[in-house]
């Protein structure tokens, strides 16, 4: 057995286990987007919730796995602007304009207000609308789920970029799921904490029992054309 547990909420599949051993299982996807650990030992010190420190965040590699997963459509790994270092080099690097800048460094460090996301394109990808622009703005969460959690809204934009069923590694607290749950999209989500897996469960759910009234129309599987 690959994983833990498996639950199927509408569209969702989500896996509770090692991404390492789940993934092989799952043969070729169609697209990926994920929040790998990346090497910051990230610990929630100054928030209104604390948070437990996040599972193999103290290297890279993780990180270099998933910007090496080879997707038929695309990728979208999200990353540290110095991680470039660490990984092949994307086609795009993708960056998210915050409405309020982290901590940091406060003596010798610009404010962050941005995080970037690598773009990888696989052998049959095509921007399902117009070509996008590498900039996204949107709002921070609370981290109420998760101390690195992406917002929704954020991740409904980079899901709109891809095609076919959405796979992410790092499911964490399930943002990546929940936007293909209010797109109308089929994801995979994996997640190696059975808290966060459960929290990612909850969140789906409330996802489906609360559909967004307006939502982009599902983008089919990429298929390669045969000439005759």
């Amino acid at each position: 057995m690959t994983y833990v547990r498996k639950e199927v909420i509408g569209d969702q599949t989500l896996y509770l286990g090692d991404c390492l051993q789940v993934m092989p299982a799952l043969g070729e996807v169609d697209a990926v987007v994920t929040d790998p650990p990346y090497g910051m030992s990230f610990q929630s010190n100054h928030r209104a919730v604390s948070h437990r420190n996040i599972a193999n965040d103290g290297s890279t590699e993780l990180l270099s796995w998933a910007c090496r997963i080879k997707p038929d459509h695309s990728a979208y790994v999200w990353m540290r602007w110095d991680n470039l270092a660490d990984v092949p080099m994307p086609r795009s690097l993708i960056t998210w304009v915050k409405n309020n800048h982290s901590m940091g460094d406060l003596e010798h460090e610009h404010g962050r207000k941005t995080e970037v996301c690598g773009f990888y394109k696989g052998p049959n990808h095509f921007f399902p609308q117009k070509r996008p622009c590498d900039v996204i703005t949107a709002p921070r969460t609370g981290n109420e789920h998760h101390p690195t959690e992406k917002p929704v809204t954020l991740m409904h934009q980079v899901v709109a970029w891809t095609a076919g069923v959405v796979v992410d590694p790092f499911m964490g607290s399930g943002t990546t799921l929940v936007a293909c749950a209010k797109m109308g999209r089929k994801g995979i989500g994996i997640e190696l904490d059975p808290e966060y897996f459960d929290i990612a469960c909850e969140r789906v759910r409330d996802a489906y029992r609360q559909p967004d009234m307006f939502v982009t129309a599902p983008t089919p599987a990429p298929k390669q054309e045969t000439f005759l």
